[in-house]
């Protein structure tokens, strides 16, 4: 600091306001620094300057896998409203593994981080929730895209709406769907299969969920072609609308499909219906276009962020009234059904 002080031509105080609070300085000064920033080569220390003070300047990030559309999306609007707002993002991946999630909050911890979002496993069994939970704790935490079991700050999709939408649209458009679901990776696998019920009691008709394989990972589109394969093994795909729990899973079942022979659409001379959920970015580009729902994960982003700053600043408990937000999606009608 004093070398950079004497670099930019300014007091070692004027400096350290500007890494603490830029707002608290006037522009002119601001851009002066900012320029012998781009001109220097100085990188502050966050670690250490957390260490320093009282206030941590890094907010946290988990999610379990970062190469996810989803995840990366979630992960630039996290990072880019947390920069905006004077905050570091520091991001992890649990890479799907409750060891590597129990890693990463013992990471965060360690880093005197002010405040997190998670994408959780959800999996209390290998004990990254109780992790979780303690990490609560000590920090401000805000989950995002598959709820926690207890009371906590979360932002995602209100899953039940979403598979209404779509069941309902499947419904009165063709064959009541039948449900591939998701391999139990975290709660979504679970909420979204009753989600799929619930929508197909409401409208008095008896669910029917594919078999799955026995062994799941993240992997979406392996485990999803080979669900599929199976179904038309056994003779369960033709004439029928099958309801991915995900986009990926979908992607997974077209090709099992196509390799079968079988035409998917809603047009004549089809063989079958897919649809989805999330609206991945390559969905539209699959043969033919996948019909899905929209998640809208810039607002989850915006959301969760706002939750978290809010907390951060005014010290508060988890407020349960105001600190769940379920958004809603919309059904994106494309070609597959």
């Amino acid at each position: 600091m004093e070398e950079f002080s004497l670099f930019v031509g300014l007091s070692r105080p004027t400096v350290s306001k500007f890494f603490n609070d830029p707002s608290s300085l006037k522009e002119t000064t601001r851009r002066r620094i900012e320029a012998a920033l781009a001109t220097s080569g100085f990188n502050r220390n966050l670690l250490a300057a957390n260490l320093g003070r009282g206030r941590s300047s890094i907010v946290g990030v988990i999610v379990p896998d970062p190469a996810d559309p989803f995840y990366a999306a979630l992960t630039r609007r996290v990072r880019g409203i947390a920069l905006e707002a004077g905050f570091e993002a520091f991001v992890l991946s649990s890479d799907g593994d409750p060891a590597k999630e129990v890693q990463a909050v013992r990471t965060l911890s360690s880093m005197n981080v002010a405040g997190a979002v998670v994408a959780p496993l959800g999996r209390a069994r290998d004990g990254s929730s109780d992790a979780l939970e303690r990490l609560e704790t000590d920090i401000p935490l805000v989950y995002v895209d598959s709820a926690p079991t207890h009371p906590a700050a979360f932002v995602g999709t209100d899953n039940r709406r979403s598979f209404d939408r779509i069941v309902g649209y499947l419904c009165a458009s063709g064959a009541p769907p039948a449900f591939l679901g998701m391999p139990a990776v975290n709660a979504n696998a679970a909420d979204r299969a009753r989600a799929y019920d619930a929508a197909m009691a409401g409208r008095h008709l008896p669910p029917r969920h594919l078999a799955l394989p026995e062994d799941g990972d993240w992997d979406f589109e392996r485990f999803g072609h080979e669900a599929m394969r199976m179904a038309i093994e056994a003779g369960e795909a033709e004439g029928r609308t099958i309801l991915c729990a995900n986009d990926r899973l979908a992607f997974g079942a077209l090709a099992a499909a196509w390799q079968a022979g079988l035409r998917v659409g809603r047009g004549a001379g089809c063989d079958l219906r897919i649809a989805g959920h999330d609206d991945h970015p390559l969905s539209r580009y699959t043969c033919p276009p996948l019909t899905t729902v929209a998640q809208d994960f810039d607002e989850i982003g915006r959301r969760a962020v706002g939750i978290l700053l809010r907390r951060m600043s005014e010290g508060a408990p988890v407020d349960p009234a105001g600190d769940v937000a379920l958004l809603g999606a919309e059904v994106v009608e494309r070609g597959s059904a």
